[in-house]
């Protein structure tokens, strides 16, 4: 009997053995296949992740990339917890989307800019513009406004003094060719070109249509301006260790020389 008793404590202990190294196996194994998943638009953001990935792979970390076709959609995805991250926005724009959605989403680092451009098919200056043409603009809060600025800019009107960002087309003061503004989805604006006279669209659109900010816009907002494109998270993951490798990537050489050697000018690194 006592030898039976003994047999018995043997086993169990060998069964403990081996369901411990078992556990701790596993967490390893978790330990070493750190997953991020981060939401994007398809040019430069997700060309620029795809730079970044075999970089953070030597780190331990695997990026998936979500490509989305309606930028509206990254923050609520985030918010809901269905991406790590996202990389698509301007500071701006998220200020605006937690205001008006109860949300604290936050950026991490500050990538690149990319230059709004003023483009047309039937104007080949901004000079040449005429009195009562259609203007398209995106249709967002922030980056509607930001296409004003950029028409103020350029000489084609005038906003009220402090309109800044969140400006709409109540805020115009001077009009004199009076322009028809007209207000669409940003994504849109590449094929609105066909119908309208002038529109103002955001470089990444430009891109993806085909178009070179540099060489075919008829006017470029001053590459100095505050509209950084950054990396966004929930408030509880900015420090997680992940994350941080990934904003590192993000402000490495190598994704410094991409942008220059890559974009020529329409995307210009913010680091």
């Amino acid at each position: 009997m006592k030898r039976l008793l003994v047999i018995l404590c043997c086993l169990l202990l060998v069964g403990g053995l081996v369901a411990g190294c078992g556990t701790q196996s596993a967490e390893d194994d978790g330990a070493k296949a750190t997953k991020v998943v981060v939401g994007c638009t398809a040019v430069p953001h997700a060309e620029i992740l795809e730079v970044v990935k075999p970089m953070l792979a030597e780190q331990g970390v695997e990026l998936e990339i979500k490509v989305f076709t309606d930028y509206v959609l990254l923050n609520p995805a985030l918010k809901d917890k269905q991406l790590d991250a996202n990389f698509f926005q301007h500071i701006p724009y998220l200020e605006d989307y937690n205001a008006k959605n109860n949300a604290n989403l936050v950026w991490i680092v500050k990538v690149h800019n990319e230059p709004m451009g003023v483009y047309s098919n039937k104007y080949d200056s901004v000079d040449k513009v005429a009195k009562g043409a259609r203007i398209g603009i995106p249709n967002d809060a922030t980056n509607g406004g930001r296409a004003l600025m950029v028409l103020e800019s350029a000489g084609l009107l005038k906003l009220k003094e402090g309109a800044g960002v969140t400006a709409t087309k109540r805020d115009i003061v001077e009009n004199p060719l009076e322009f028809k503004i007209e207000e669409q989805d940003a994504a849109m604006l590449p094929r609105a070109l066909e119908d309208l006279d002038v529109c103002v669209i955001n470089s990444n659109y430009a891109l993806e249509a085909g178009l070179n900010p540099v060489e075919d816009s008829i006017f470029m907002e001053p590459k100095d301006s505050p509209f950084a494109n950054v990396l966004v998270v929930r408030p509880e993951d900015k420090d997680n260790e992940a994350i941080k490798k990934l904003a590192a990537v993000l402000q490495s050489e190598e994704v410094r020389q991409f942008l220059e050697e890559t974009y020529q000018g329409s995307c210009v690194p913010a680091f």
